[in-house]
């Protein structure tokens, strides 16, 4: 593993910055204090649309499908100069790009990966995750919302929460119940939807920071064909592990709107003395942070060599969003009671308090940590797993 770039990798970053320096003004952050969501959306959208008629909204897939047949590490290189930019991404954009799509190229049929993979690439589908319900959050195979198969559609029933962006999401990616009759994990079935079929109900939930990205989502008789069913019956379970995987890499990813550890060694030092106590901490934080950024350098070399994220793509999360928390936790400190009120009138102080309300989402969005400690024990480390009295129980007998 060679950190430094190649003479290609060079020359692409050098591409790449000239494309951008091009392009991405017109989009820079910040925005204006005035800018409404939906504007901003569009501005979201417009800018997905720039970069995919550039081929640079999916560099790694081959040009006949949008893509420059590229490579992961230019991928990463593409993304470390865009966030240069600050320009208007978020999960809004990428549970399309990054989870769902990359799912249908996996399990969906060739109709069904023509008929999304560019209108999600343009920007012109945005997509949310329908997966966290009240009772099935940490047990995802626990869940309740129910399939039922009537003719050529499915009736689908129930309610899912903590759902990102579904109140601008064009379709949805969905896991329901078809065969309560078999054990939890063999009785899912994968589908999209389209968010605005007749039966749903999006409610925004307003957030400790203010913020409402958040939805309860409720589902009644919902009707959906069956050529919206992604993979077999009863295989939900495997295709989901594949959208969750995939979401954990990028989570797992760098982004410099996000608190860093010299934002916090910056902080420190304005702080003066009240900053003293705090200098080791801080240290031990940026040692993670570069552990962090060196493990997520490991993991694009594996993706380079044709492998796919698997199971101990959860470490990078599980790092990422503890070492945000604490960070932001320590900035908070040291900052006193002008943390509470001074917002968006010092943006060092504001990047601190948004990350420390965002890592405790964080810290349970993708898979909880003990859910993650769990699969990184059971399934890198080959650890003895939990005993599961419920593992070949039929689901309808569950209590």
């Amino acid at each position: 593993m060679d950190f430094n770039d190649t003479p290609q990798e060079a020359a692409f970053r050098a591409e790449v910055r000239d494309w951008l320096s091009s392009h991405a003004n017109a989009y820079r952050q910040p925005l204006p204090a005035d800018i409404t969501e939906a504007d901003f959306i569009a501005r979201a959208r417009s800018w997905q649309k720039v970069k995919a008629e550039a081929g640079y909204a999916a560099i790694r897939w081959p040009r006949s499908e949008g893509g420059l047949d590229g490579t992961p590490i230019e991928e990463v290189i593409f993304a470390e100069e865009e966030a240069r930019y600050h320009v208007p991404v978020g999960p809004f954009v990428t549970i399309g790009t990054h989870l769902a799509v990359p799912t249908f190229r996996v399990h969906a049929t060739t109709e069904q990966v023509a008929r999304f993979t560019r209108p999600t690439l343009y920007g012109d589908l945005l997509w949310c995750q329908l997966f966290s319900e009240p009772a099935a959050g940490s047990d995802l195979a626990g869940l309740r919302t129910r399939a039922v198969r009537d003719g050529d559609d499915w009736v689908i029933n129930g309610q899912k929460v903590w759902t990102s962006w579904a109140h601008v999401a064009d379709w949805g990616i969905l896991i329901a119940r078809t065969d309560p009759g078999v054990a939890k994990h063999k009785g899912l079935s994968y589908f999209v939807v389209d968010m605005k079929t007749p039966g749903i109900e999006v409610r925004r939930i307003r957030q400790i920071s203010g913020e409402s990205e958040f939805n309860e989502v409720f589902l009644t008789d919902v009707r959906i064909p069956d050529a919206n069913r992604i993979g077999a019956v009863g295989e939900g379970w495997k295709i989901a592990m594949t959208t969750l995987m995939n979401e954990r890499f990028s989570v797992g990813g760098e982004s410099q709107d996000e608190p860093q550890a010299a934002d916090l060694a910056a902080l420190l030092q304005r702080a003066g003395p009240a900053g003293l106590p705090y200098r080791l901490r801080a240290a031990q934080l940026l040692a993670q942070e570069q552990g962090l950024k060196y493990f997520r350098c490991r993991q694009i070399t594996a993706l380079s060599r044709g492998d796919t994220p698997g199971a101990i793509a959860a470490m990078g999360k599980l790092v990422q969003s503890n070492v945000m928390q604490e960070m932001s936790r320590i900035a908070l400190d040291v900052t006193g009671t002008a943390a509470l009120a001074c917002a968006g009138d010092d943006p060092a102080i504001s990047k601190f308090q948004h990350g420390y309300f965002w890592s405790a989402a964080l810290r349970i969005a993708g898979g909880t940590d003990e859910i993650l400690r769990n699969q990184i024990a059971e399934r890198v480390l080959g650890l003895p797993g939990d005993i599961r009295v419920d593992k070949d129980l039929p689901f309808s007998q569950l209590k």
